[in-house]
């Protein structure tokens, strides 16, 4: 993997951990008795469908590092639509982006989404920081809860902005554990909570690809008008099985990612 790729997605998770200290507990849990890094499968990152700061602004930091796309996804029901991308180089963590529809909203959703794009400089999306430059704009709890009432992804955005909203723990690289079930008991034993939405496990050896992941951590958050505590970010762990000429399927499964989602619901 090259010094400038590293270099970014060693940013990244110096932000994410930042709010997800749980991340770093995971780490250590996965590293002991292991004499090698921890592989990041991949990481996900959030945005809404505008021209400012749609996936493809977010997308051309990383296909500036030789990185392309490879999938695209939609998710009906939360307004999503998506991409993954993915590097030439192997051993470079795969990207998936996500944006929301905000015209699938109401007019009120819409414009508080709106007023909060609007105080993003016009450049912004262009710096080299912005893939981890946070929120851009003021919050309050009146509009927050207008928009958790329509979009959790939608509210999840407003509060926390441009970030890795998730990194993922490649299980095909782990040593000692080798089944999604041993990684999900050995969450569980160190006291995690796992994701349970439409079940521990996301997809099946059959679709060539198993995920699960912890819960948000949960986080003080200072409003304009008052405070919450809300999930910020999670940890993923995602095993890969081999098609039939012997290579590890590289995409995602639109009925998994949606739970995976879920991950960040407020609770």
């Amino acid at each position: 993997m090259s010094n400038s790729i590293s270099t970014l997605f060693d940013a990244l998770w110096q932000n994410y951990v930042e709010i997800t200290p749980s991340a770093l507990k995971v780490q250590q849990l996965f590293q002991q008795n292991q004499d090698v890094p921890i592989i990041n499968d991949h990481i996900a990152l959030r945005t809404f469908k505008h021209d400012k700061v749609c996936k493809e602004k977010l997308a051309s930091h990383f296909e500036a590092l030789g990185y392309e796309s490879k999938g695209n996804y939609y998710f009906a029901k939360k307004h999503l639509d998506a991409n993954h991308f993915e590097h030439p180089t192997d051993e470079a963590p795969k990207v998936f982006i996500s944006e929301l529809d905000i015209g699938k909203l109401s007019d009120k959703a819409q414009n508080i989404l709106l007023n909060c794009i609007e105080q993003i400089e016009d450049d912004a999306h262009s710096a080299h920081n912005f893939l981890w430059s946070g929120r851009h704009w003021t919050i309050n709890v009146k509009d927050y809860e207008v928009l958790l009432s329509e979009s959790e992804y939608a509210a999840w955005m407003y509060v926390w902005g441009f970030r890795a909203n998730h990194f993922t723990v490649s299980i095909n690289h782990l040593k000692n554990y080798t089944t999604i079930l041993d990684v999900n008991q050995a969450l569980k034993d160190a006291g995690f909570e796992l994701n349970a939405s439409g079940g521990e496990v996301k997809g099946s050896a059959e679709q060539l690809l198993e995920q699960s992941s912890t819960l948000g951590d949960m986080q003080d958050i200072q409003f304009d008008d008052g405070s919450k505590t809300l999930p910020s970010c999670f940890y993923e762990f995602a095993i890969r099985y081999p098609h039939d000429n012997g290579e590890l399927f590289s995409g995602f499964i639109e009925g998994s990612a949606d739970k995976i989602f879920d991950s960040t619901n407020a609770r």
